[in-house]
């Protein structure tokens, strides 16, 4: 008798502790839903072994995210060939696909995001484009996104790599049309077409597309692009090859990146109707042969209201212009300005014809770097692709007295307590009457320049003597109150990062 009176306290209480234990499980499904959602769609399925009423929650996730790179442990994919890697990596994402869409309920579970992350390899684009397809034509889905890998990356695709990637692509683009007609999202890589007019199909077929990027992208015979779309509102053309990009006919056009013309002396890209364009990004590696571009006739009837211009490290291809008038208009709305990759060791005066000519700029931000990851060290190789020597550029203000009256805010990542940066940032501080902060980082970590020694000596001030010793030498001759703060780089937000990244 006392044996089974223990036994029945003992059961309470083990039920007692099994019920705290598991008191997540005792949540409503909406809840455990929006739990799920912020796992990566590897981590959500695992959940289900739980319990049978676990095993039906991913089904229930209103945003799928199913990407190839990260869907294998990383334990797995040690020792793996990147053949095998790639086929088990498509295999999974099949499964998954599959798996995941058959047992949505169509009417109770709205699809607000779904993402496919495949490389174009085998029969998997297929597998994964018919059964998108398929969830298309029975689920509601708000947005769709592919995103196309090739098994070799861009530095490794020869032009045969190329070609052969691209009739891959015509084929999965050919048999799943259903697909990528209610595709929001897609990007490319590393694709050459043989017909020169199958770009413009994409544009054709995917009508609901809100973002289109291109890297390292072209046709056979180059081409003018012509670009008309009612619905894009993103462009990126990153490292691509074609004579010309015309942006014809934009009418939702808000944010665009065109980036690298090594081939063309000067960009191949011009605007037409994009009368909402109002973030723009451009960045080059500049030769000798490369001419200077003057912004204001560049950019023509546009006015951006955030700019992004790349050097990589390589010379300055901005010409510094006095505006007035007419071609004053396109620097009027500008409100946000980021310089990134300017080379080391050159005057920075130049950048003040921005402030001149953006009476609007509220935010400034710089990163003055020589990157070794970037930059073609071979000399030879330098001087036969007449790479410049002399990268900077020139520049003396028609107004030396000029002031600023919206600017409150100068970032300088790479900062180096070095003369020419200094006199900079007093430079600003002196033109920028009401600059509320100046934040000096520390050199950013490169994970691909890791273990790299820097060109030259890093010379940030590291304690509060040296600190104070630059902020002494900065606000010579200024009478501005704005605050210096002096910053590792841990200590950039991550709202700062995204500015500066060049690849977001």
């Amino acid at each position: 008798m006392a044996k089974s009176s223990r036994r029945r306290r003992a059961a309470k209480l083990n039920a007692k502790k099994g019920s705290r234990d598991d008191r997540i499980s005792s949540l409503p499904n909406d809840i455990l839903v929006n739990i799920l959602d912020r796992l990566d769609v590897r981590d959500a399925v695992r959940t289900s072994v739980l319990s049978r009423r676990w095993s039906q929650l991913p089904a229930m996730l209103p945003q799928l995210r199913i990407n190839a790179q990260d869907i294998l442990p990383s334990k797995i994919k040690t020792g793996m060939s990147d053949d095998e890697l790639v086929r088990m990596s498509n295999a999974v994402v099949i499964k998954a696909t599959k798996s995941i869409l058959a047992r949505r309920d169509p009417v109770e579970c709205t699809i607000r995001f779904f993402s496919a992350t495949f490389y174009l390899s085998d029969d998997a684009p297929l597998s994964v484009g018919h059964a998108v397809g398929s969830a298309m034509v029975t689920h509601k889905i708000e947005k769709a996104e592919f995103r196309v890998l090739t098994q070799k990356k861009r530095l490794e695709c020869t032009i045969g790599d190329m070609l052969t990637y691209g009739k891959r692509f015509v084929l999965f683009f050919n048999k799943c049309l259903n697909a990528f007609a209610g595709l929001t999202r897609l990007c490319l890589q590393n694709l050459r077409f043989a017909e020169s007019d199958f770009v413009s199909n994409i544009l054709v077929t995917c009508k609901q597309l809100n973002y289109l990027g291109f890297l390292n992208c072209d046709t056979k015979s180059w081409i003018t692009l012509q670009v008309e779309h009612a619905q894009l509102s993103e462009l990126s053309i990153v490292n691509c090859r074609f004579d010309m990009v015309e942006l014809t006919w934009l009418p939702k056009l808000t944010c665009l990146a065109f980036e690298i013309w090594i081939a063309f002396n000067e960009p191949p890209l011009s605007f037409g109707y994009v009368p909402l364009l109002e973030v723009l990004s451009l960045s080059n590696v500049a030769y000798n042969r490369h001419k200077m571009v003057k912004l204001s006739t560049f950019l023509g009837e546009t006015s951006v209201l955030d700019l992004k211009l790349g050097f990589k490290c390589e010379k300055i291809w901005v010409q510094p212009e006095c505006l007035a008038g007419r071609q004053a208009h396109v620097f009027h709305q500008l409100r946000i300005l980021r310089l990134f990759g300017i080379p080391e060791g050159y005057d920075l005066t130049w950048t003040m014809f921005f402030l001149e000519a953006a009476p609007s700029l509220e935010e400034l931000y710089m990163t003055v770097v020589d990157h070794p990851c970037e930059m073609e060290m071979d000399e030879k190789v330098r001087r036969r692709e007449s790479y410049s020597e002399n990268k900077g550029v020139q520049w003396e203000s028609p107004t030396p007295n000029f002031k600023h009256h919206r600017l409150t805010k100068l970032a300088f990542f790479c900062f180096q307590s070095e003369e020419y940066m200094v006199s900079h940032v007093r430079r600003v501080m002196k033109a920028a009457v009401n600059l509320g902060d100046v934040y000096l980082y520390d050199r950013v970590t490169c994970i691909y320049c890791e273990g790299v020694e820097p060109l030259k000596p890093i010379v940030f001030p590291k304690t509060d003597e040296q600190m104070s010793s630059v902020e002494k030498q900065i606000r010579e001759g200024t009478e501005s109150p704005a605050i210096i703060h002096f910053l590792s780089a841990a200590e950039i937000s991550d709202d700062y990062l995204a500015r500066i990244c060049e690849d977001g």
